[in-house]
Parts: structure tokens; C-alpha cells; sequence
């Protein structure tokens, strides 16, 4: 756990993150778009095999079992002391779900990402609050996106070496286990838990149901600001696919989009952030937030396969994800790799980086090449 008591030395001088490696690309032969993925990441915990995420990965094994993506309430309180590991309810079957006889971590780093969009951003103040005991507050806006710019949208992702930093200053350490919630679903924090894994930190957890399962199990919350010792970690960047605008046509017409906002939105009803409505031509609308059960937790992983299986996912098909600015794309990444489909590719410019050039199509309406869109 953390330490409450503020460092008042400054960050030691590190080298920051490990040398960029560069993002996944889309190649296009004859039509057909293919993703040309970023090295497998070397095991970055304590209780995967060990490895050293700075290392070079080409002998990786490309199969290696990917870590799990969720934990419930009641392992991550086990793991905390919150609860007798022996006496833990069933947990989901499959490997997406961390299991209670999985090898108790070191050491659980929790990280709150608490954000509206629509009520001015980053929820620090219900942090203060209450949080889980532990957790140290993350900024969306100012820690998990770049500068916005036209050509890269509202969200883009953050300069590498400033995410590493950013990711000691959370007071991570080589081997620690990482834990990301919200109180929306997930919707926020799965854009700390891909960035984590885009920097070759693969323990990275989403805690299913979020800080609403944790209050309805009757668990502990603490308030105040939780101040972490800086840690050492040393992210890799790079390790989950990519693609930009143009890798987002080609992947329209060649393999598969997904648009994973709300289908008002795709159909061009209604757009509250961007000055133009409508979708990528090509692209289908499955809305991320259909994915999550009525109690917040996300629904079976059989029940998302299904869901996506209707669409045209498949293990041949490269398949990249978009929304308005990369937030919920990034949720959408997650819930594939609950289903089974890990490696979809993210368009972290999305819509907001879509529609600033004039000359990118526009559609309207229900089906993926709808009427056109642009005046």
C-alpha cells in the first residue's frame, strides 16, 4: 500500500521511459487493411514470469497468455486484507477475470479516475471525499491525454517519457500490481488501464463495478488526498496498436471499424462536443456502454463475444476502435479483450481528430455508409 506521507524531495533524476518503440501500423495491400502490431511486452509483475519491460522483446513468445483484465471487489479485497482470501465468492470463470488462487501480488497500487465529461472534468473533489484506502487521484485530462490539437483531437495520447513520470510520481514500482476504477462503469478509468498497458505495464486491472461495487460490498473508504513515495518504475511505450486517421479510412474499407458511442451519435442526431455530427463512413456503431450490466459490472464475457461476433469480429479480421476523443474507444479495447479479442487497434483522435479536416467524409444515419454527413 501507500505511503500518506508526502516526499518532500523531488522526484529522483531518472532516465524516464524506456526508448519509443514505434506505434503499431496499418498496411494496406489491395484493399485490405492489416495490423502490424507493437512487440509483445515482456512481463512487467512480480507474479507473471520475470522479465525486464526496458528489455528487448523480440524473443517474447507472441502466444504468452495475456494477464487478466479484471478483478472483482471481493479478490481485490482479499488481496488487501479486506477480507479472508479462503472465503471469497465464485468468481467469473475465464482469463479475463484476476482468480483468488492467482498468486496474492507483492504489492496493489490503486489509481481513481474519476471523470465527467460534462460537469467540468476531472471528479477530484468526490475523491477528497472518500476513495478506496489507498488509491491516489488521477487526473484524465491533465495525466492521461496530451495537448489537444486539430490533427490529434480533444484526448490525444500523452508524450511518453511525460506518462512515465507521471507513472512514478502514481508511486509505481517495478512488480506492482495496478488497479484503475471510476464510479461510471468503467468508462473513464479504461483509458488509465490501456495507457498503462501501452506502456508495458501489463498487471493493469480494471476493478469491475467500479467504486459503486465496492460501496454495495460494504467496504472501507478513506478520505483525503493520498500522496504516494515516487516509484521507480520504467514504462515502455508502445505496446498496443495504434492507428491514425488515415489508418482509421483504411481499416473502414479493408478490415473493421467500430464506433463505440452512443448510436444518436453515429447516426448524427445529436454531437455535444464536436462540430460535426455523423460517423466515419464504414465504421459499425457498437456502443460501449451497451457492454455493462445494469448492477455496472460488465456483462459476461460469452454475452460481449456474441455482441461483437454480430459485427464481423473475428479472429481474421484486423479491427481498430473510435468514439468522440479516445476515452470510451479505450473501454471498448477492454471489453474485446473480455471477450476474447485482445489486440484491436485504437484511433486515440478519434471523431474530435476525424472531423477538423474537410476533407474526411462524413455519414449520417443508421447503416455504415449512410448519406453524406458534410454540407
Amino acid at each position: 500500500m501507500h505511503s500518506e506521507t508526502p516526499d518532500p524531495s523531488p522526484v529522483p533524476d531518472r532516465d524516464g521511459a524506456a526508448p519509443d518503440r514505434p506505434d503499431p501500423l496499418i498496411v494496406v495491400d489491395e484493399g485490405q487493411a492489416r495490423v502490424v502490431p507493437a512487440p509483445t511486452a515482456a512481463p512487467s509483475s512480480s507474479h507473471d514470469a520475470g522479465g525486464d519491460p526496458d528489455a528487448d522483446t523480440d524473443g517474447v513468445d507472441p502466444e504468452a497468455a495475456e494477464p487478466p483484465t479484471l478483478v472483482t471487489v471481493d479478490v481485490l479485497a482479499g488481496w488487501l486484507g479486506l477480507a479472508p482470501v479462503e472465503d471469497l465468492p465464485p468468481v467469473p470463470e475465464g482469463p479475463a477475470y484476476a482468480q483468488p488462487g492467482r498468486c496474492r501480488p507483492n504489492r496493489v497500487i490503486l489509481l481513481d479516475v474519476r471523470f465527467r465529461a460534462t460537469a467540468g472534468g476531472p471528479d477530484h473533489a468526490a475523491y477528497l471525499q472518500g476513495h478506496l484506502p489507498g488509491a491516489v487521484y488521477v487526473s484524465l485530462p491533465s495525466q492521461l491525454a496530451g495537448h489537444a490539437g486539430p490533427a490529434a483531437g480533444r484526448h490525444p495520447l500523452p508524450d511518453a517519457r511525460q506518462f512515465a513520470e507521471t507513472v512514478r510520481m502514481w508511486g509505481i514500482d517495478e512488480g506492482d500490481t495496478i488497479v484503475v476504477y471510476d464510479d461510471d462503469h468503467g468508462l473513464s478509468a479504461a483509458r488509465a488501464w490501456w495507457l498503462l498497458r501501452h506502456a508495458g505495464l501489463r498487471d493493469s486491472m480494471l476493478l469491475d463495478g467500479g467504486l459503486e461495487a465496492w460501496r454495495a460490498a460494504g467496504l472501507p473508504l478513506q478520505p483525503g488526498e493520498v500522496i504516494p513515495v515516487p516509484g521507480t518504475a520504467r514504462p515502455s511505450w508502445g505496446r498496443m496498436p495504434v492507428v491514425d486517421t488515415a489508418g482509421a479510412e483504411a481499416m473502414a474499407s479493408g478490415g473493421l471499424l467500430l464506433d463505440a458511442r452512443a448510436a444518436e451519435r453515429y447516426r448524427g442526431e445529436v454531437e455535444p462536443f464536436d462540430p460535426v455530427a455523423g460517423h466515419i463512413p464504414g465504421a459499425r456503431n457498437v456502443p460501449t456502454a451497451e457492454s455493462i450490466a445494469e448492477d455496472g459490472r460488465l456483462r459476461p464475457a460469452a454475452e460481449l463475444a456474441e455482441r461483437f461476433d454480430a459485427v464481423g469480429v473475428d479472429d481474421a479480421t484486423p479491427v481498430a476502435v473510435y468514439c468522440g476523443s479516445g476515452i470510451t474507444a479505450a473501454h471498448a479495447v477492454l471489453t474485446l479483450a473480455v471477450a476474447g479479442r485482445p489486440g484491436v487497434a485504437l484511433y486515440p483522435g478519434s471523431w474530435s481528430a476525424w472531423v477538423q479536416d474537410p476533407s474526411n467524409a462524413v455519414a449520417v444515419g443508421p447503416e455504415p455508409d449512410g448519406a453524406s454527413g458534410r454540407d
